[in-house]
């Protein structure tokens, strides 16, 4: 038997962040581990310049969801104003930045993702974690700081509901826990079952793909990432345990 961390994460926008290349700013349709742990640490109190706390979290914990609704993609069109960059001079608050004498326009595409809800599962991968489960559910319960959904404009429309269950494999715990669905209203599901996680001692699912994403924390302060392996699989909701 295994511990795992189950929750869930809902909110009327997310927006879930890939490499950045030019003026687009897409989004996976699915959370990256970095995210989620950065939300785990937000609800700890870890502030963004402590990055050995970060690392640590990274490091220490196994990740794993589940795709229940993957929503519908809004693209923004995105325009904002900075002014020239001239003579080192420093801007400390956006007013400043207005008021310059100077801007400049700054075009970019930005998606997001619509009405999306997800379960996350989380596990220690090893025996020293700087927290227990139980420690990471009481602080989604009662976050230190604002919790929200890839941006500071997304924030969470229903809480976690952080359980901590206890199944012989990842699959059963995402199976042992149940959501207040009243709450949530007409969200229509995914026609399959979408799961992707990264090596488990037994998964209970048959792996269909594997794959790189590049979201495990190199350095936070930095926002550099260094590439995961994650697997995925698809089951038509019949197979569901």
């Amino acid at each position: 038997m295994m511990k795992h961390l189950v929750f869930q994460l809902y909110g009327p926008m997310a927006s879930w962040g890939e490499i950045a290349v030019g003026e687009r700013r897409a989004s996976s349709a699915q959370p990256s581990k970095s995210a989620i742990l950065g939300l785990v640490g937000a609800a700890l109190g870890v502030r963004r310049e402590e990055e050995e706390r970060h690392l640590e979290l990274s490091n220490s914990y196994g990740f794993a969801l589940r795709i229940d609704t993957r929503g519908e993609l809004l693209r923004d069109y995105h325009t904002t104003q900075a002014p020239t960059a001239k003579g080192g001079r420093t801007y400390y608050t956006r007013k400043d930045e207005v008021a310059a004498a100077q801007l400049n326009t700054i075009l970019s595409q930005r998606d997001y993702r619509m009405d999306a809800r997800y379960t996350i599962a989380l596990w220690t991968k090893k025996d020293h974690a700087p927290f227990s489960l139980e420690q990471l559910g009481n602080a989604l319960s009662r976050p230190r700081f604002h919790l929200y959904l890839g941006h500071k404009s997304c924030p969470l429309a229903l809480p976690t509901y952080a359980q901590v269950v206890e199944t012989e494999t990842l699959r059963e715990a995402f199976a042992a826990v149940q959501f207040p669905e009243e709450l949530l209203g007409e969200l229509p599901p995914n026609s399959s079952e979408e799961y992707a996680w990264e090596e488990h001692p037994a998964p209970g699912i048959e792996a269909r793909m594997l794959y790189s994403r590049r979201d495990a924390v190199f350095s936070r302060r930095r926002w550099q990432f260094a590439e995961r392996d994650e697997f995925y699989a698809a089951l038509p909701r019949e197979e569901e345990a």
